[in-house]
């Protein structure tokens, strides 16, 4: 069973993580300033389920679609990917994994994601899907 990530996780976790290791230039604002909803909804949404089946099965779909929210949907003001990543390394630890990948190349693959259309989510969250699965570890 994939074990979820929770805000006080993220609060705790990731986003002072990021904000400790990960802040440049463009300073990350406090954790107060998120949009609630949208964060509460980024964290939900990979462990939905319809007719008592889960809509995003498996462990690194699940990661795929909370990293690809996390990024698109903008829950803080400043350093939405940042906060990204380590909500993804968090949750995969939480499961028993990492993730191994050159942090250049981790930058430039979360940077792609916030580029890309919105219209092409599904191939992007696949794209995510098989990032992760190439560079996923015990």
């Amino acid at each position: 069973m994939v074990r979820s990530i929770n805000l006080g996780e993220v609060r705790e976790l990731a986003f002072v993580l990021a904000k400790k290791h990960l802040e440049w230039d463009e300073p990350i604002p406090s954790f107060k300033t998120r949009n609630p909803q949208i964060l509460e909804s980024c964290l939900i949404v990979p462990f939905q389920v319809f007719d008592k089946k889960e809509l995003y099965r498996g462990l690194t779909r699940k990661a795929a679609v909370l990293f690809y929210l996390m990024i698109k949907n903008h829950p803080f003001q400043n350093g939405n990917k940042r906060i990204a990543v380590t909500t993804l390394l968090v949750f995969l630890a939480k499961n028993g994994k990492w993730i191994k990948v050159d942090n250049r190349e981790f930058y430039n693959f979360a940077k792609w994601v916030a580029e890309s259309n919105s219209k092409l989510k599904d191939e992007v969250i696949n794209a995510i899907k098989s990032f992760i699965e190439k560079h996923i570890s015990s």
